[in-house]
């Protein structure tokens, strides 16, 4: 080895060193590795910049990271979904959140139905988000598109929130949010009702569909209703208390970021405009950052009342 080792002009020091941190190397990795795959257990479609911001490895560089775990086969790969679940209404309401700047908590709600698909059969899952946070307030899985399991989310959602009188509740023109026990529950409340005829004015709870089911739900064996439910607890605690969100301040969890309000006062909290695209002034809420618009519109006050 030393007549090698001069043929290479190097030193066996110098090779045993190189040794040494590659071996170093390798053990870091291992361990990143095992790691990486405790994030994805909980969230199995995390994307690698998101694990690399969740799991912060101070020994190796963003760009490095995701060079590495793609070539390790860690690539998420993107499903998409092709199934309406929109039984429109006759009645309809206005959409009341367009460019609404908003900047608390439980001051706009949009919800949304998706469909799930076990085994050929299909079965539904309703999301309540509320905007500013980011938090899923209600939700629940059924077999069925009848208006039961939108009572149940909605009413999930008044368990944990206080001081919605005025709030904005905005779905598409699902004949399930017009149902008269539904609308009254709103209004006694003091909730407004709002509506969007496209996909694009309710972009927050159509988002809210693709993260849970193709980051967590179809990555996992859901075999019944009562799987589904179960893998649905455990994706909606998980995206509300751990999955960091890139359009909230400082890359935080919804929750994290719903209990900093507490200590903010009004002028120092982030603002964020409703975005859709009605208005050609506004862009859409699916192409562009939540936070720190780039202009305020005037807040507009919603003067219509329940009927």
């Amino acid at each position: 080895m030393n007549v090698v080792y001069q043929i290479g002009g190097v030193s066996k020091q110098a090779v045993h060193k190189y040794n040494h941190r590659q071996q170093d190397w390798s053990d870091r990795l291992a361990e990143l590795q095992i790691l990486v795959d405790e994030v994805r257990d909980d969230h199995p479609g995390c994307g690698l910049e998101k694990l690399y911001d969740t799991l912060k490895p101070s020994w190796l560089g963003r760009d490095k990271f995701i060079d590495v775990f793609m070539g390790l086969g860690y690539r998420v790969k993107k499903q998409r979904n092709f199934i309406k679940t929109t039984i429109p209404t006759v009645l309809r309401y206005p959409n009341l959140i367009e460019g609404l700047l908003v900047w608390d908590k439980n001051r706009v709600w949009q919800t949304d139905i998706t469909y799930y698909n076990i085994g050929g059969t299909f079965y539904y899952i309703v999301f309540i988000i509320d905007i500013y946070t980011k938090v899923i307030r209600g939700y629940q899985a059924s077999d069925h598109m009848r208006a039961e399991a939108n009572l149940k989310a909605l009413r999930m959602a008044l368990t944990e929130a206080t001081q919605v009188h005025g709030l904005i509740h905005h779905s598409d023109r699902g004949s399930q949010f017009v149902d008269n026990r539904y609308r009254d529950i709103l209004r006694n409340h003091g909730m407004y009702l709002s509506m969007g005829l496209i996909a694009q004015e309710n972009a927050y709870a159509e988002r809210i569909n693709g993260t849970i089911k193709n980051e967590y739900l179809k990555r996992k064996t859901i075999r019944s209703l009562t799987e589904l439910k179960k893998e649905l607890d455990r994706a909606v605690a998980h995206y509300n208390e751990k999955r960091i969100h890139r359009h909230l301040p400082q890359k935080q969890t919804p929750r994290q970021f719903e209990n900093q309000l507490l200590d903010l006062s009004t002028q120092n909290r982030p603002k964020v405009i409703v975005y859709t695209e009605g208005n050609p002034k506004i862009r859409a809420a699916l192409s562009r950052p939540d936070f720190n618009p780039e202009t305020e519109p005037q807040v507009h006050v919603c003067p219509m009342v329940i009927g």
